[in-house]
């Protein structure tokens, strides 16, 4: 096969909240053409890899024409002529044309997007889809169980709720269209619930609702009354799953959090009592990005029993998953492309999860686009997770869609719901 790169190409587009995103096209030899279009966090780790902006006058600061420039200008001289089936070796040449630490010089944006559209021209000149081309990490490729974002609060909401997101698991079902449709009526459900109170159902980013509650508990129980509403069993068909992103309300050495200043051993036994008092089988950042002591002891506590994922403080990336592995913190870790910065080091990443016994959910961002690469990502390496917001705004259900495209050809009942079951 004539597999050589031709043509890259970048330029800007939008992303859901309105912000120049970068897009990339590639074109190989054989006229097959890879697009891909990288996203942008909210809440953000602090050792993320560089998203470049122009911070000129222009989108109020948030301009990519730089990061675009970049692509044009520098990275297509590279890697035009370049074997497009070595992903590997693509990615080397990006990371080691930016030369720095946080891919500062180039842009995380830019080379991820390189990365991407390399392997979505790969799969149309092969002819296979792209999660036949991912490396089959945790096993077959498989449908992952879907942690849908239905309520809001924190960076991601205008209300009094410092908790950052609110999650329903179906996992309790032998397919994922089954999955996804009770999660998709939970939803509407709950839509209705809060119309009947009188509470706001218009949506935060990622499409959960965002109604002026003022405690956390307030929120579960209405999750828990609108899943049993819709006529499922909480806890046997749909569990809950919390994003805490404690990092936003970590201030002086405390979380300040509804109302309260808590240590990090306080914040961890608030934590405990929730995951002990409602179906909680996931908590996701829910101590800061540098507090390894109260993760360590958050760890300890309920690592056996309820997956403790690190977000902001492994920021997808191996060397600092390493020091979680080495000084036993957390049990898993939250895949987002772009906080590395390359397809190949986010598979290395989630190979030293897999073999230290880490789960891997892979996740969108806030800040989306219609991309739905993280579809086949989570299918290829059979994570069996993904994290795409709730069943509503486009960017968001256009991961759902692509999976249930992906379903009619791995089978809808090759669900990946193991961990989950009873």
């Amino acid at each position: 096969m004539n597999n050589k790169i031709k043509k890259v190409f970048a330029r800007y587009i939008l992303d859901s909240r309105a912000n120049p995103t970068v897009e990339v096209e590639i074109t190989l030899e054989d006229g097959s053409l890879g697009r891909s279009a990288v996203p942008s966090g909210a809440s953000t780790g602090k050792l993320e890899a560089h998203e470049l902006r122009d911070e000129s006058k222009e989108f109020n600061g948030k301009g990519v024409s730089k990061a675009v420039q970049n692509v044009n200008r520098v990275v297509s001289d590279a890697i035009v002529g370049k074997d497009a089936e070595d992903q590997a070796e693509i990615d080397k040449i990006l990371i080691d044309l930016d030369g720095s630490e946080n891919k500062s010089t180039l842009g995380a944006n830019a080379i991820l997007a390189v990365s991407m559209a390399n392997l979505v021209a790969l799969s149309k000149s092969s002819k296979k889809h792209i999660y036949e081309l991912i490396p089959n990490i945790y096993g077959d490729p498989s449908l992952p169980v879907p942690f849908m974002n239905i309520l809001n609060g924190g960076a991601h909401a205008d209300n009094s709720v410092d908790i950052q997101e609110f999650m329903i698991v179906p996992h309790g079902f032998t397919d994922f269209n089954e999955a996804l449709r009770s999660g998709v009526e939970v939803y509407h459900t709950l839509k209705t619930r809060l119309k009947d109170k009188g509470l706001a159902t218009n949506v935060g980013d990622e499409g959960g609702f965002a109604p002026n509650y003022s405690s956390s508990k307030e929120v579960l129980d209405e999750i828990m009354l609108a899943i049993a509403e819709a006529g499922y069993k909480p806890g046997d068909e749909i569990s809950l799953a919390l994003d805490a992103a404690a990092s936003e309300f970590y201030k002086n050495n405390m979380y300040q959090i509804e109302g309260n200043s808590l240590s990090n051993t306080q914040m961890a036994d608030y934590l405990v009592e929730l995951s002990t008092s409602y179906p909680i089988v996931s908590i996701e950042d829910g101590l800061a990005e540098d507090d390894w002591d109260g993760w360590k002891y958050l760890t300890s506590k309920i690592g056996d029993t309820v997956q403790l994922v690190g977000d902001d403080l492994f920021v997808t990336q191996e060397k600092i998953l390493q020091k979680g592995i080495d000084d036993n913190c957390a049990n898993s870790i939250l895949i987002k492309v772009n906080q590395v910065g390359s397809i190949s080091e986010t598979i290395e990443t989630m190979k030293l999860a897999k073999d230290n016994n880490y789960t891997s959910m892979v996740s969108h961002r806030s800040g989306e686009t219609e991309d739905a690469f993280i579809s086949h990502l989570v299918v290829g390496t059979s994570s069996g997770q993904i994290k795409t917001g709730a069943p509503a705004r486009s960017e968001r259900t256009a991961k759902y869609n692509e999976l249930l495209r992906i379903s009619e050809q791995v089978g809808s009942g090759n669900f990946n719901n193991k961990k989950w079951q009873k």
